[in-house]
């Protein structure tokens, strides 16, 4: 751990933002920090629980929202017709409605997606490059070994969880997260110099101009 004596300020993983506004300042943003804790573990079980029919129980898709179709159905079609003879309040389609917000998050999180992808793949930062073929490789080889179901849902967990373990343990991630960038970026200039740069090429033809 650094000393507590040490004036360098800390490097961060989003620099002077915060995580919540990071991941939006919405309702996903306050699901996946916890904020609702209600509503974060209502998704988690609902998640957990699709997992549970899919890979345990080994329902199919098409069976299963069928049977939750049916069930909507009947529940929705009991409380509307019982809503006049008991003092209940009738189910309205209004009261279920999502925010124009949440596409719009994903669209704008889709675009830098998009954006990200194009400007690492140009290689205009290598060390991010090779970082991120690795990244790619690997996951290719666990997806070889894990169902694609389950490697879903593992991903779901670590959203779920990962972003209020930072919120928590900010500085102490920060902190390792700093060193592990320093120490790949060493190594990947090691690779340059002792590699790369060590691989014959062609002399380059100057070009004629009439």
């Amino acid at each position: 751990m650094p000393s507590s004596n040490s004036t360098a300020p800390q490097p961060r993983l989003f620099g002077r933002q915060r995580l919540h506004d990071v991941l939006g300042s919405g309702k996903i943003a306050e699901i996946l920090l916890w904020k609702d804790k209600k509503l974060s573990g209502s998704v988690l079980a609902g998640f957990s629980i699709i997992w549970f029919l899919f890979e345990v129980v080994e329902y199919h898709f098409v069976t299963l929202l069928c049977h939750i179709l049916i069930a909507i159905m009947l529940i929705l079609f009991v409380w509307y017709n019982a809503a006049g003879l008991i003092t209940w309040k009738c189910p309205s389609i209004y009261d279920i409605e999502i925010q124009e917000s949440t596409f719009r998050f994903f669209c704008k999180k889709l675009n830098w997606f998009l954006r990200k992808f194009y400007d690492i793949s140009t290689g205009k930062d290598v060390t991010l490059f090779f970082v991120t073929i690795t990244c790619l490789w690997i996951m290719s080889a666990i997806g070889t070994y894990v169902n694609t179901f389950n490697l879903v849902y593992i991903m779901f967990l670590c959203m779920i969880t990962l972003p209020l373990m930072y919120e928590r343990y900010e500085y102490e991630v920060d902190y390792i997260a700093s060193k592990g960038n320093q120490d790949l970026r060493r190594l990947f200039k090691k690779l340059d110099s002792q590699v790369l740069n060590k691989i014959p090429r062609g002399p380059v033809k100057e070009k004629k101009f009439r």
